[in-house]
Formats: C-alpha cells, structure tokens, sequence
C-alpha cells in the first residue's frame, strides 16, 4: 500500500503546473513528503520482523517450509499438533501457533511452486552421460515417469517427471519432450538405462537416433526370467546369465544366453523367447567395451531405483490420492529429498572411458538425434 501512495504522490506532481502560485509551492511540499515517508514505510515494512508485512512472509515461508520437512520425515498433517507439543501437554492449542491447517495449506502452495520450478528448470548446463528412466505406479490407474541423469563427474541429477495411465509412448515422449524444451542437446550420444519396456526404446531411438545406445536392466531380466521358472532351475540360470554378463566379449555373451535359450526352449518356450528379446540392448556396455566396475554399476537401473525407494518412503502416509496433481507434488518431493542422499557413481573414475566410447560410437555409426518435433508427442 505504501508502494501505491508514492506512486500516487509523484503523479500527483504533474498537476503543480497548474495551480495557482500562493498554493503551489505548499502543494509541492506535501506531495514530496508523502513520497519520501510512503517510501521509507515500504522499506521498512519490509524487515522479517513480525507484526510487519515482511515479518508475515517470513513466517509464512518458515511454516511451509516447517510442514514440508514434516512430511518429509513421515509425520501425517494429523499428527502435527503432536510434532510441536509434548505428549502430556495439556496446554491449549493457540491461534496462529502453526498447528492448524494452514500449514497444510502452504504445504501445497510450496510443494506446487517446487515442481514447477523443478519442472522449468535449465538443463543445458548439466554434461549428461547417462540417463536412467523408470517407472512409478501410484494406485492403480496412474503411472508417473522420471528420469535420472549422471554427469561426466559422477553426480546424479533428478531431471522430469511426467503423469500417464501406462508407460506408453506418449508418455515417455512427454518426458522427452520437456528434456529437450529445457536444454537437452538431442545430437549429444549419450547412453540410456531403462527396464525393459518397449515404449522407452522406441521413444528414445526415434528422438535421439536409431543407433542411440540404449541399456536394458540386467536385474529386471533376470528376475523375470527366474520368476517364470521351476525353482530347481533358478541357480543355474542366474549362474549361466551372470557368466554371460561378465564376459568381455560380446559376441561370446551372445552366444552364451542363445545356448541357454536354446536349453529352456523345451522345457520353457515362454521364458527362452524372453533371453531372446532385447538381447542386443542386454549387452550395450559390454559392447562399449568399458570397464568391468563401470559395467556393473550402468548395467541396471539401481541409481533411479534408489531414489523411488525414497519417494514410496515419503508417499508411505498417503492413504488417498485425490489427484494427478498431488501424486506429482509428493513424487517431485521425494526426488528432491533423495538428493541429499546420492552419492557420486561407484565407478565415477572410470567415466572419462564412458565418454570415448560414446563418441567414437557416434563417429562409428553417425548417431545423432533426429530433427526434434514437440508435435510427435
């Protein structure tokens, strides 16, 4: 309000011209010590100290910023009151003390402001060489899409988070979409880590290029594949894969799991049919021929993985979802909680390897990405 009346004053200087003499000069007077006292209020005003405006932000940002780490640490919005007070008190609950539901209500505000600053964020800074992107269902009929990126340091980024009811095309191409809006070079090679689902190595060769190296989750594998057999069988068929996945070669890995395919193929068609499908995208890091420490820790999708153990812990409490919009606010903020988690890629010193090894696959094959289309979602 202060703002407006030192506004209002200095406007009002135009009209000086036009009075007569004898009163003019009071006017002018008055004017100018209304701008001068309106603009130190303002300034004033500003301080966080309450019961001034800028004492109010203050304590308002504090509050919400109080409820979010709350619900960070899994204390429900029903057990606030318990969070701020001994279990014996019996001391009234007192207006404005943050134990209503106003922090609730700023735990919105400040959750959405988050995501879509998150969300809006530049990416172009980040020197990516792996993308990891994996799925989340949230209730039966919703499914979130994040993705993780690794710098050439070893450092892990959350990138974007999209909403859909599967992990269908559209969707992934959503979340590819806004990668690129944001900065994401689509001509840099760079090698994707996903767990298995068509729709992701479609979306990404047509975007990236088709010859754009893309790692399918050896552990999603061979669970899947254990999983549909006799339990007689599960130790050799984990010791045959595993054999195959260590190999250097990726020929002689090729034609370790054909042989096996080829023995379950009487006893379990289905599952010799699933050693064969993506068998080329199961062996990606061995053909890039790096090192075996950093073949294991690119090999799966462990690192996003992680991070979605630390959003279902956040989101544990939920016990309905009233919205697309609220499983994005909780989802994003998990993410941002297992920040303070990560650590750098085990095998961080062996990445400048990863890096000559996409170029000289670029150089190899031509890869790069395809004129980028925001209509091809």
């Amino acid at each position: 309000m202060n703002i407006v009346l030192a506004v209002a004053a200095a406007l009002a200087f135009h009209i000086v011209n036009y009075l007569p003499a004898t009163s003019a000069l009071w006017v002018a007077e008055n004017l100018k010590n209304a701008l001068i006292i309106n603009v130190v209020l303002a300034v004033f005003n500003l301080f966080p100290l309450p019961p001034l405006d800028g004492g109010r932000i203050s304590v308002e940002d504090w509050l919400g910023r109080w409820a979010m780490n709350l619900m960070l640490i899994n204390v429900s919005t029903r057990n606030l009151r318990r969070a701020v007070r001994l279990p014996e008190s019996d001391l009234p609950a007192i207006a404005g003390d943050g134990t209503s539901k106003s922090p609730s209500r700023r735990l919105v505000v400040l959750s959405a402001d988050r995501l879509a600053e998150w969300m809006a964020s530049d990416l172009s800074h980040l020197d990516l060489l792996v993308i990891q992107i994996d799925g989340l269902h949230i209730g039966n009929e919703l499914v979130l899409i994040a993705a993780l990126g690794i710098d050439a340091e070893g450092h892990k980024h959350p990138l974007a988070l999209v909403e859909g009811a599967t992990e269908n095309a559209a969707v992934v191409q959503a979340l590819i979409d806004n990668l690129i809006e944001r900065g994401l070079d689509p001509k840099v090679c760079r090698l994707f880590i996903v767990d298995g689902a068509k729709a992701l190595s479609k979306v990404i060769r047509r975007t990236f290029g088709a010859r754009t190296p893309i790692q399918r989750c050896q552990i999603h594998k061979a669970r899947n594949v254990t999983e549909r057999l006799p339990k007689p069988l599960h130790a050799s068929v984990r010791r045959a894969l595993r054999q195959a996945w260590e190999l250097d070669d990726a020929d002689s890995a090729e034609r370790l799991l054909r042989n096996l395919a080829r023995r379950l193929d009487q006893e379990a068609p289905g599952v010799a049919a699933s050693i064969l499908e993506g068998l080329d995208e199961m062996l990606t890091v061995i053909r890039l021929k790096l090192p075996p420490p950093l073949r294991r820790s690119l090999a799966c999708t462990n690192a996003i993985e992680n991070m979605m153990g630390t959003v279902r812990r956040v989101c544990r409490n939920v016990k309905r979802w009233r919205n697309t919009a609220m499983a994005l606010r909780w989802t994003a903020a998990g993410m941002q909680e297992a920040t303070k988690g990560f650590r750098r890629l085990k095998a961080h010193k062996h990445l400048p390897v990863l890096r000559a090894a996409l170029l000289a696959h670029q150089s190899k094959h031509g890869t790069q990405g395809v004129e980028h289309n925001a209509d091809a979602a």
